[in-house]
């Protein structure tokens, strides 16, 4: 498409030279322009899909696909048939019986609000997420009916290690929650020993939740043999919608079923939103880097009139002119693109230790775990999105050459050497 003599030319009209210092600088802004923008959109687009997929894990990894409730109670009495009828349902590998509720942590002078959930220390030990950083005293020692495993973080704010006792202090089984007493609405106090601390990594897991063995929890709670829900797990939880109609079926009626899609669907939808507002709002960085390379090439043009007219005599084509400086807008585009995407490829692989260094250096958090739930920050890179991105800085560089290009093929001879 573009013969030595035209890639000479373009090549040449790229170096600084004193006299068109003014253009060459120009230009150097137009390529960092889309040096910076690409570089943002690949880094900010890989944050957004890192989250999405972070959290989806790990909500996934600490929480039911499907989670099953008793229609009109606060607990399900006689659990097990209904469990045994959903394990034969096709698709559902597991149903955990859970109890959930709510107490109060204090360990010296330090408290803190917990949610207290009663699951079999296989289920409870069996899950990669806790497996996977578990500080424990013994395989067994979960087992007791005064063992409590808490996250890192409830830890650190209850001033507890290993061994170390807290007093929980639950409500009634018969409170009301609208201010009114129940016959069986005393609280209940109970000291219990850290057998294991977990660290999976979701901060309001880790600071919020005490989990313990069923029977010990059953106790606390005073709830008797119920339990608060069913928790299941499918192979596939993406097709969770087609498994709703013989999930009820199998439970029959007296139940109802709330799923992971549900529980995050407006925490999805809020996260796709941001990320196009973002990903449009910072197309702008490339847009404008492209309206430079419009400026700096309509100044080349003018500046190299008296150039253009002299190739023109010596026999240069209209279309060669043409090549030649659309050539050297693509050429600025095409290398800011390719730095663009090697430095966002870079800094999105290596977030995470650039901001720790620069929250040691500024001794400002950067990134508040919990706020945002997470005790990193991630990134996942997503070659399509890194295609789109590339492929639109590009689109929007070889746009923007195509008028200044064209008014060089245009520009008459006789007029450009009439003030040589």
């Amino acid at each position: 498409m573009f013969n030595a003599f035209e890639r000479t030319v373009a090549f040449r009209y790229l170096r600084a030279r004193r006299k068109q210092g003014f253009v060459s600088v120009i230009a150097g802004f137009s390529l960092l322009g889309i040096v910076l923008g690409v570089a943002t959109l690949i880094t900010v687009t890989s944050v957004m899909n890192g989250f999405r997929t972070e959290l989806l894990a790990r909500f996934l990894g600490l929480n039911a696909h499907v989670s099953i409730y008793a229609l009109g109670q606060s607990e399900i009495t006689d659990y097990a048939p209904v469990a045994g009828r959903l394990r034969g349902v096709d698709g559902v590998t597991q149903v955990l019986p859970v109890i959930q509720g709510m107490a109060l942590a204090s360990a010296g002078s330090a408290s803190a609000g917990v949610q207290i959930r009663g699951e079999r220390p296989e289920d409870f030990l069996a899950r990669p997420l806790i497996a996977r950083d578990l500080q424990i005293q013994s395989p067994g020692a979960f087992a007791g009916t005064e063992a409590v495993a808490i996250g890192k973080a409830l830890a650190d704010k209850l001033g507890v290690g290993l061994g170390g006792r807290i007093t929980l202090l639950a409500p009634g089984a018969g409170s009301t929650g609208q201010g009114e007493a129940a016959p069986d609405s005393s609280p209940k106090v109970k000291a219990f020993t850290v057998v294991a601390i977990f660290e999976a990594g979701l901060y309001e897991f880790d600071s919020g939740v005490a989990v313990m063995p069923l029977e010990a929890a059953q106790s606390l709670l005073q709830m008797g043999g119920g339990v608060t829900r069913l928790d299941l797990f499918v192979r596939d939880p993406d097709r969770i919608a087609a498994l709703r109609d013989p999930l009820q079926q199998a439970t029959g009626p007296g139940f109802r079923f709330f799923d992971w899609q549900q529980a995050l669907a407006g925490y999805l939808d809020i996260v796709e939103g941001q990320r196009n507002v973002i990903f449009v709002i910072l197309s702008l960085i490339v847009l404008v880097a492209a309206f430079n390379i419009i400026s700096s090439l309509i100044m080349l043009v003018k500046d190299k009139g008296g150039d253009i007219a002299i190739l023109r005599t010596m026999g240069a084509t209209r279309g060669a002119i043409l090549r030649i400086f659309f050539m050297t807008g693509a050429i600025i585009g095409a290398v800011g693109t390719l730095v663009g995407l090697g430095l966002g490829v870079a800094l999105a692989d290596n977030l995470e230790p650039i901001r720790q260094g620069l929250q040691s250096l500024t001794g400002m958090v950067i990134f508040d775990p919990k706020q945002y739930s997470l005790t990193r920050i991630p990134t996942e890179i997503n070659a399509g999105e890194v295609l789109l991105v590339c492929g639109m800085a590009l689109a929007l560089s070889f746009l923007a050459s195509i008028y200044p290009a064209w008014r060089a093929a245009r520009l008459d001879p006789v007029e450009a050497l009439r003030y040589e």
